[in-house]
């Protein structure tokens, strides 16, 4: 019998009859050859895999090979992967580093077309995706989706360039993401009568409850930074059809220890029905996409696993296709060797570069927030060291700036609360959604520091003050280490550490950092051309007194 030949016995998990029961699978070839009821079978229960219904590979710092190295572990077979991230640095050809990196190995990424390259006119990114290169993507069998639609202004408003896309996928037949926090009432009507069929961006029941009323289904996302679970678990009680469960970004150390096997037990222990929970997080997001992932019938392919109960859902084995993938928390699938693509310029900076003038200390301030993608902005003291604002570590009120990464600029400089730092600096080429560098620092030296060392590097995340910097190379695109993923993730808290050691007090202060410059969502924000209003939609003067 050959490696995808097997049988399999146990208490057999079928999702479509909401029935358990004791039996044996045949596999053959890969595929499921049949299904037989016996007696008794051993305790241990095989069920088909957990789906991730929304998330940004490129957020993990691993390329796909190495994420599903991690994501196999916690019984994940398939994705449903937005590769905006990268289509913001390297365009089409980012997208189709995705897809060939994630061939070579057994897992299944399904990703989709990313609509909103850029997301704004109001950032600078390394491409632009317009109609054409929507028929281009979508008009691929393995391309399943069109990705998130970012720009919901230009959807309500109806702009030319989103109604052509939007028409795209609908000509392809092809389901299409939405992203549009906050977004309620008539609005949210006419967003979803667009075409719009899925929002991951949800984070009240009422919104989430309206937008469910007008035709869509909720990702429910718990990520490293955003996380939605507690605040929108309940619409299982009476929505659970219309429920997927999403990681949406997810860093590197926390998909060590756990992916949407995480959100199933939580569901679950909170007392919904074990049925219901599982088609949430398989069933669901399969039939929404048409995935080809298995679902445990006869003539499926054979992604399945085993888990020890349908409570703890401790995974013993993981089946993508027939093949054994991870047995007992150890990922049987190897390293594969990738290239490096890139696109990163920019000179080395200095001190003097952060000077911002003292035209009156009261400031605009991001207000960062623990767990979220939104901010608030509130009125702040920079404080005044002659003619140049600096940082006030004591208010905690930093500085941050975004330095265009595709050319030569000179940086945009704003104001940040909640960071905490309270020397040195930590800086990212991971900024949503464009991707330029991004830094906060109490102080401009320490600023300049980081900010070159990522320079240096191509791409990164790095915490450092005058004498002590730890940083975590990222080649790829300046998203993406190409390194084993247990090492990157141990670089990584590495470097997370160093940032909390500088005094940032945030649970994960670089995932939160790279949602700062992420315009599409409101308030405050912070572009590589300026300060920017999400609200109003447009930019908006630092000093208080202006705006």
């Amino acid at each position: 019998m050959s490696a995808n030949s097997f049988t399999l016995s146990g208490q057999i998990v079928d999702l479509h009859k909401k029935e358990i029961f004791p039996g044996i699978i045949k596999v053959e070839n890969g595929k499921i050859q049949s299904i037989t009821k016996a007696d008794s079978a051993a305790e241990k229960y095989i069920l088909p895999g957990f789906i991730d219904a929304h998330v940004h590979i490129e957020s993990s710092m691993l390329v796909p090979s190495e994420f599903a190295r991690l994501a196999v572990i916690h019984g994940t077979v398939a994705t449903v992967s937005d590769p905006h991230e990268i289509a913001n640095v390297l365009g089409i050809e980012g997208i189709d580093f995705m897809i060939a990196n994630g061939k070579t190995v057994p897992f299944k990424f399904y990703f989709g077309a990313s609509s909103c390259v850029p997301a704004t006119g109001f950032e600078s990114s390394g491409a632009n995706l317009g109609a054409d290169a929507m028929e281009a993507l979508l008009s691929r069998p393995e391309i399943k989706y069109m990705a998130e639609m970012m720009n919901y202004p230009g959807v309500l408003f109806k702009d030319e360039m989103v109604m052509q896309k939007l028409a795209v996928a609908k000509k392809h037949n092809k389901p299409i993401d939405g992203h549009a926090p906050g977004l309620k009432g008539e609005e949210a009507r006419k967003y979803i009568e667009a075409g719009i069929t899925t929002d991951h961006e949800c984070f009240t029941m009422e919104e989430a409850l309206d937008k469910i009323q007008y035709g869509m289904k909720i990702q429910i996302r718990e990520g490293s930074a955003a996380k939605n679970f507690e605040a929108l678990i309940d619409l299982m009680k009476e929505h659970a059809d219309k429920v997927l469960f999403c990681s949406d970004d997810k860093h590197p150390d926390d998909l060590v220890k756990g992916h949407i096997n995480q959100l199933v037990k939580r569901a679950v222990d909170k007392g919904y029905p074990v049925m219901d929970v599982l088609r949430s997080a398989i069933l669901n997001p399969i039939q929404h996409y048409q995935l080809e992932v298995g679902t445990l019938q006869t003539g499926d392919p054979a992604d399945m696993i085993v888990v020890d109960n349908l409570s703890d859902f401790n995974v013993l084995q993981t089946y993508v296709n027939g093949q054994l993938v991870a047995e007992n928390g150890q990922s049987l699938i190897e390293t594969q060797q990738t290239t490096t693509p890139n696109n990163f310029v920019a000179d080395a900076v200095s001190a003097d570069d952060f000077f911002v003038q003292n035209a009156g200390k009261t400031v605009k301030v991001i207000e960062a927030l623990e767990g979220q993608l939104i901010t608030n902005t509130v009125i702040g003291q920079a404080v005044a060291a002659g003619e140049n604002l600096t940082s006030n570590t004591a208010e905690d009120i930093l500085k941050i700036a975004v330095i265009n990464r595709y050319e030569k600029a000179k940086p945009a400089i704003g104001f940040i609360k909640n960071i905490g730092l309270k020397r040195g600096a930590i800086a990212s080429t991971v900024a949503h959604d464009s991707h330029n560098i991004i830094v906060v620092g109490a102080d401009d030296a320490a600023m300049a520091k980081a900010v070159n060392l990522l320079i240096e590097s191509k791409g990164g995340v790095v915490a450092c003050d005058e004498n002590t910097v730890s940083l975590l190379p990222l080649p790829v695109a300046g998203l993406m280490s190409n390194q084993n993923a247990y090492e990157v993730a141990k670089a990584y808290e590495k470097t997370d550490a160093a940032a909390k050691a500088l005094g940032c007090s945030l649970h994960a202060p670089f995932m939160t950092l790279s949602f700062m410059a992420l315009l599409v969502i409101p308030q405050l924000k912070l572009s590589d051309k300026g300060l920017f209003d999400g609200a109003k939609f447009e930019f908006t003067d630092l000093y208080a007194e202006a705006g």
